[in-house]
């Protein structure tokens, strides 16, 4: 039901006007001044305001303005008693819809505000066909053919198109935040937000301002009505994250909106009702932190109503060379480069890594070598320390590899041209030989090109060639 705000300091013409607007089926309320609509504004949403022009203090000119900054997407009518053009003209450059004449002609009422608010209406379902078709376009690479991981992706399938709440857990890295935004993709909410928060980086009074809202005057700097999370994710889908890490009081809150669907903004006693969707993800053992009395049960189990598990990285490295390879896609397009993939060393020193940070830790490792590397695929020397120290560890314990003078001296350019950004001119002064030299070792290497210009970049870093 379309809710409509009546602002005019004339009761006779407020009331009059409300009640033809009832008699209509609308859901309609009254403010004497422009001071008071824009605080109800700030409170509710509301389809449509009504304003007369002339008030004492702001008039309906300047209310128009505000209230088109505070809730954009209300409509507007301006009330004018002398049908002054220039006013609705004003009005209309302001932000209003239409306006109105006093007195009042009912045709002319029913038929302005019909009008604005099948407008609102018309908005409103672009709005949600926009956002459909943003969920029917491809979303978030989910990348894995391991056993572990298609067996999560298996109970994605069946969770996601309900409304039930879910619990995802893993390690910090394994990415459930992906995970928990491919849910709500695959949901009937689809076409309504996802609002990430993690619970974990705020402290109470801030996380609970941050869900629940706060009326203006509830704590100081509250110097407005501000809506929660909970709200703004109306219909849609809220994602708590690091649910393990709020105390129980919170918990106990966000308990009540869990099985009831109500919340109280801060300094408020109005109950309003909410209706989201709650994905919460934890790396802690929160079956655990029950028994220690950390973790409220009756919250624990109205979570867990469906729970998934992430397997950590270690234990799906058949997937590792797909997401190296992922990143490393990304990355090069990111910087402009061309890198082909990896060298056998380095892809054996991805493989031998246990990978703690799990895929997080991996993505950064690729990036890491992505911005270094500067021959046609990513060698060993691209990748961070710790890598490279364990594969010099794992050969240092088997055979010796017969080194030739040749290998000896590619790794030792190629070493000193990534050290040098890619400059040519710099590597070649550094290696104690001329550029032309230089340039016919690149080509040798597959690092540069018979018709790349071979003076060409003396004097800058050099893209990376294919």
């Amino acid at each position: 039901m379309p809710r409509i705000l009546v602002v005019d300091d004339e009761e006779a013409i407020r009331s009059g006007l409300a009640e033809i607007l009832v008699e209509e089926g609308y859901t309609v309320e009254q403010a004497a001044n422009a001071e008071a609509a824009l605080a109800r504004v700030r409170e509710e949403l509301f389809d449509l305001v009504c304003t007369d022009v002339r008030m004492p203090g702001m008039d309906g000119l300047e209310l128009v303005e505000r209230v088109k900054l505070e809730s954009p997407e209300t409509e507007l009518i301006v009330i004018t008693g002398f049908a002054s053009l220039q006013s609705a003209v004003d009005a209309v450059k302001r932000g209003a819809e239409d306006y109105l004449s006093k007195p009042f002609d009912l045709d002319e009422v029913r038929l302005t505000v019909k009008r604005a608010l099948e407008k609102k209406s018309l908005r409103d379902k672009q709005g949600r066909l926009e956002r459909r078709v943003a969920h029917l376009s491809p979303g978030p690479t989910l990348i894995g053919r391991s056993v572990p991981f298609q067996k999560s992706l298996q109970l994605l399938d069946r969770v996601a198109p309900t409304n039930s709440t879910v619990l995802i857990l893993g390690e910090t890295g394994t990415g459930k935040e992906l995970i928990a935004r491919e849910i709500h993709r695959r949901s009937p909410r689809s076409a309504e937000p996802f609002i990430p928060i993690n619970c974990g980086a705020l402290p109470d009074s801030l996380l609970e301002s941050e869900l629940f809202g706060y009326a203006k005057g509830a704590f100081t700097g509250a110097d407005k009505t501000t809506q929660g999370l909970f709200e703004a994710a109306d219909r849609g889908t809220l994602f708590l994250d690091e649910i393990g890490n709020i105390s129980l009081n919170m918990q106990q809150r966000l308990l009540r909106v869990l099985e009831a669907g109500e919340l109280l903004r801060l300094g408020e006693r109005k109950v309003r009702k909410v209706d989201v969707r709650i994905v919460a993800a934890t790396n802690s053992d929160l079956k655990r932190d029950v028994e220690k009395g950390l973790f409220r049960q009756d919250f624990y189990y109205r979570l867990r109503v469906m729970s998934l598990e992430l397997p950590p990285l270690r234990d799906r490295m058949d997937d590792l060379a797909l997401l190296a390879g992922h990143f490393l896609q990304a990355c090069a397009a990111r910087f402009h480069k061309r890198i082909g993939g990896f060298s056998p060393t380095a892809m054996k020193a991805l493989q031998a890594h246990r990978w703690p940070g799990n895929i997080r830790e991996l993505e950064n490792a690729v990036e890491h070598a992505a911005i270094l590397c500067v021959t046609p695929q990513v060698e060993l020397e691209d990748l961070p320390g710790e890598l490279r120290e364990k594969v010099v560890a794992i050969e240092a314990g088997g055979e010796p590899t017969p080194v030739t003078l040749d290998a000896l001296e590619r790794q030792h350019i190629l070493k000193t041209l990534r050290e040098c950004g890619g400059h040519r001119g710099r590597s070649a002064e550094l290696l104690g030989i001329n550029r032309r030299t230089l340039y016919r070792k690149l080509i040798e290497y597959g690092v540069a090109r018979d018709e790349d210009d071979e003076d060409a970049g003396d004097d800058s870093p050099q893209p990376n060639p294919a």
